[in-house]
């Protein structure tokens, strides 16, 4: 296959911004470009105050890139992927060529079965535990991405972790700007991005084991505590570079498929990875190697709200211009 058409860029693209990124601020764009598809960074719609130094922007761009590819996979022509392929140009995420045709693998299908499917759920889980062959099938997931993976389970696992996530959302309750811009991406109307008050948490209780963001949810029910003793998987890579991050980012959505998949549901803790001195109390605590990129709540529970989503359209940017030729 010489390269991508228009059609196939459409329908990656059309699954990749079903990825999940931090206020729903969805900071990708698609483009095609001498037949390959490349994921890029949306310098518009990064977190100024929340993302300062584009960690979230990357783990999002990371995630969509994974929907990318099963959406050619499962189309029969999947990808080869390279990261960062042009370090002059640095809002290039990732570059994905035609590889071999080939039918999609069942693995492959059942996740972009998952794509449409696969949302936070910010409500409170049932206290039914996470069996164990589906806790190794998640962290096959992540590994299988380049991923490490710790899994939490039970109160002795967790209680130091939960002290880190609390104190880190402690600081971030007290940065103006931060509260400021979380307050920018509430949504309470129809718009295409951000968290609407439907797909928010209910609101925090001083009892709630794990802090929850303040998009304006509602009060909950009674009875709708939040589960004792969730079952949280901290995900990490080796190291924290631009493309570590995306690493992570395609990690973390395998994982999160995964669990879509078996009917689990998912909703994602970054508060003490946005901290660094969190994030570093974080890795010392779990006594391993590498960053912390992300922490993940995986329970049963009721079905939740997903986030809206811009038309794809609005996520396709233009090829770049031949050197020498005017605007």
């Amino acid at each position: 296959m010489t390269g991508y058409d228009p059609n196939q860029l459409h329908q990656a693209a059309a699954a990749g911004i079903r990825a999940p990124s931090l206020h729903n601020s969805q900071p990708w764009l698609f483009r095609l470009h001498a037949g390959a598809i490349e994921v890029l960074l949306d310098p518009a719609r990064t977190l100024r105050a929340t993302d300062p130094d584009g960690w979230a922007a990357h783990i999002a761009c990371g995630a969509a890139v994974l929907n990318a590819r099963l959406a050619l996979a499962a189309a029969g022509v999947p990808a080869e992927t390279t990261l960062r392929p042009d370090r002059t140009e640095p809002g290039l995420m990732a570059r994905l060529r035609p590889g071999p045709p080939r039918p999609a693998t069942y693995a492959e299908e059942s996740l972009y079965a998952a794509v449409p499917r696969r949302h936070s759920n910010r409500r409170p889980f049932w206290p039914t535990p996470v069996p164990a062959d589906a806790r190794a099938a998640l962290a096959a997931a992540a590994r299988a991405e380049g991923a490490w993976v710790e899994l939490l389970v039970g109160m002795t696992a967790l209680s130091g972790v939960v002290q880190i996530v609390d104190a880190a959302d402690r600081v971030l309750r007290r940065d103006a700007r931060y509260q400021a811009e979380l307050s920018e991406w509430a949504r309470t109307d129809d718009a295409p991005d951000g968290v609407p008050v439907r797909a928010a948490g209910p609101v925090a209780e001083p009892h709630d084991l794990l802090p929850q963001r303040g998009y304006g949810g509602r009060v909950r029910a009674p009875g709708r505590d939040y589960e004792p003793e969730p079952l949280v998987a901290v995900l990490g890579t080796a190291g924290d570079s631009p493309v570590d991050r995306l690493v992570a980012g395609q990690a973390l959505q395998r994982l999160l498929l995964t669990a879509t998949a078996s009917g689990l549901a998912t909703s994602m803790i970054s508060q003490p990875i946005e901290v660094p001195a969190t994030r570093e109390k974080l890795r010392l605590a779990l006594r391993t190697y590498g960053a912390p990129q992300m922490l993940v709540r995986i329970g049963y529970g009721q079905p939740g709200s997903p986030t809206p989503r811009r038309p794809v359209d609005d996520a396709l940017a233009a090829p770049p211009r031949p050197e020498g030729e005017q605007s």
